[in-house]
């Protein structure tokens, strides 16, 4: 008996939050959660540490500011 939800217990839960959140809350709620998942996998999919060693191009910019002081 305890299984994936049928179709019935999906419209019982739907009809259950638009009465607790109304049904201007829910386009709010839905988009909160999609930034909310996206952020997540944003936050999984980059690297843990963060470089930062200045790159050549920067190298050369210091180096013509100190020719010129």
């Amino acid at each position: 008996m305890l299984g994936a939800p049928g179709i019935w217990e999906l419209i019982i839960i739907l009809l259950i939050v638009l009465v607790i959140f109304g049904a201007k809350k829910l386009p709010e709620i839905g988009g909160g959660l999609g930034r909310a998942i996206s952020n997540f996998k944003k936050a999984t999919n980059e690297p843990d540490e963060i470089d930062v060693t200045p790159s050549k191009t920067e190298e050369k910019k210091e180096e013509k500011e100190k020719d010129k002081a």
